[in-house]
C-alpha cells in the first residue's frame, strides 16, 4: 500500500492564463465537461476557419500546458501569456510550451513509461521532420484511452503539423491570438473575480482542515490515490472545469492541480441565469437508475462492479451513470483501492434541495458545506 505524506507543502498559484488554455480545452470537449455542445460550437465558430481547424485537430492531442503557465511571472493573465509565447522562436515554441525536450525520468510505473514514450516520440518527430504509420498508430492508441472517438486522420493531421515545428509554432500562436480576440478577452473579465474568490475560499479552508479534507473539498469529492502522491502540491483555481480537476506531475515530488472554483450560483455560459451546478444536479437526479445507485451509495462504499451486480446492469452502463453523478458533484470517488470506490456526498445532496428552493425564490445559492 502506498504511504502518503499526510501534510504536503501547499503552494498557491493564480492566473487567468490557466483559463485561456483550459476554457478552449473544455469548448473542444463540451460533452465530457457537461457543457452545452451548441454553445461550445457557437464560440468556436467565432475563430477563423483555418485556425479553428488547427485547434480542433491538434489541441485535444496536446492538452493544457499547465506546467508552462505555472512558470510565467505575475500577473499570469492571458495577454502576458500570449506575449511570452511570442518571445519563443517559432521552431522552439511548441517544444517549450509542452516541455517536450526537458529531461524526463520515468519512475518505472506503467503510466510514467507511457508518458515518457509519448514525449520521446513527439521530440523525435519534431527533430527529424517526419513521422511514420507506426507513429500514428501509437498516438491513436494512446489518445483513445483518454478521449473517445479520436480518428486516425485527425492524428495524422496533427503529426503533419508537429513534423514542421516552425510552421506549427507560428500557426498555433496565431490561432490562440484569434481565440483571445474572439472570445477570451471578454470572458477573462467575467471570470477573474470568481477565480480570486475561489482562491481566497480555498486558502481560508486550508487553515481549518487536514490536507486530505482540503483535497477532497477542492476536488469536490475526490480522495487521492497513487497518482496524487506528492510532497508538494501547487493549487490554482479554475472556472471552466468545475467540478473536475486538471492535474500534472510537475517534478518527481510536486503535483500541479487546478481545482474547480466556479460559484454554484454562476453559469459557465455568460448571461445564463440558471446555474450549471443546479442543472447538473437535477439532471443527474432525474434518472431512475442514478437514484437507485445513490440509494445504495448513501449507506455503502461500493465499486462499479458491485453496483452492477446489485442492479443487474453491465459495468459500462454503471460507469456512465457514475460519471454523471461525479460531474454533478453528488458522489465521492476514492482512488485508494485496486478498483475505484464511490460513496454519496450527503452534504451535496442536501444542498440540491436548498439551492433549488433558493433559485426559485430569488435568494443567493449557497456552497455545499
Amino acid at each position: 500500500m502506498t504511504t502518503f505524506n499526510s501534510s504536503p507543502t501547499i503552494i498557491w498559484d493564480f492566473g487567468t492564463a490557466y483559463e485561456l488554455f483550459i476554457s478552449l480545452h473544455v469548448l473542444l470537449e463540451p460533452e465530457y465537461f457537461g457543457i452545452r455542445p451548441a454553445y461550445a460550437a457557437s464560440v468556436r465558430a467565432r475563430i477563423p476557419a483555418a485556425e479553428r481547424k488547427l485547434l480542433e485537430e491538434l489541441y485535444p492531442v496536446l492538452g493544457v500546458p499547465l506546467k508552462w503557465v505555472h512558470t510565467l511571472p505575475a500577473p499570469k493573465d492571458a495577454i502576458s501569456a500570449l506575449w511570452a509565447l511570442k518571445q519563443i522562436p517559432p521552431a522552439r515554441r511548441m517544444l517549450e510550451l509542452y516541455r517536450v525536450d526537458e529531461p524526463y525520468e520515468s519512475d518505472g510505473s506503467e503510466n510514467s513509461e507511457k508518458h515518457k514514450a509519448f514525449k520521446d516520440n513527439l521530440l523525435r518527430i519534431a527533430t527529424e521532420g517526419k513521422w511514420t504509420s507506426a507513429d500514428a498508430s501509437f498516438f491513436l492508441k494512446h489518445l483513445n484511452k483518454k478521449l473517445s472517438g479520436v480518428k486516425r486522420e485527425s492524428v495524422e493531421s496533427a503529426l503533419d503539423w508537429w513534423s514542421r515545428p516552425a510552421d506549427l509554432g507560428e500557426a498555433y500562436l496565431s490561432a490562440f491570438q484569434s481565440y483571445y480576440q474572439a472570445f477570451f478577452e471578454e470572458e477573462e473579465k467575467r471570470i477573474e473575480p470568481a477565480l480570486r474568490a475561489g482562491l481566497e475560499r480555498a486558502q481560508a479552508l486550508a487553515a481549518t482542515v487536514t490536507f486530505e479534507e482540503l483535497f477532497t473539498e477542492l476536488s469536490q469529492g475526490l480522495q487521492r490515490g497513487d497518482e496524487f502522491n506528492a510532497d508538494h502540491f501547487i493549487f490554482a483555481p479554475a472556472f471552466w472545469t468545475t467540478p473536475l480537476v486538471f492535474f500534472e506531475k510537475y517534478d518527481d515530488k510536486t503535483m500541479l492541480l487546478t481545482f474547480g472554483a466556479r460559484p454554484v450560483d454562476m453559469s459557465v455560459i455568460p448571461g445564463e441565469i440558471v446555474p450549471d451546478a443546479l442543472v447538473r444536479s437535477l439532471k443527474a437526479l432525474s434518472d431512475p437508475t442514478r437514484l437507485k445507485i445513490l440509494r445504495y451509495l448513501t449507506t455503502e462504499n461500493l465499486t462499479p462492479s458491485e453496483i452492477a451486480r446489485k442492479l443487474q446492469l453491465r459495468p459500462p452502463t454503471v460507469t456512465h451513470h457514475l460519471k454523471e453523478l461525479r460531474l454533478a458533484g453528488l458522489v465521492e470517488l476514492s482512488l485508494m483501492h485496486e478498483e475505484n470506490r464511490y460513496t454519496a456526498r450527503k452534504q451535496a445532496l442536501h444542498a440540491v434541495y436548498e439551492n433549488l428552493n433558493a433559485f426559485l425564490e430569488g435568494d443567493k445559492i449557497k456552497e455545499a458545506s
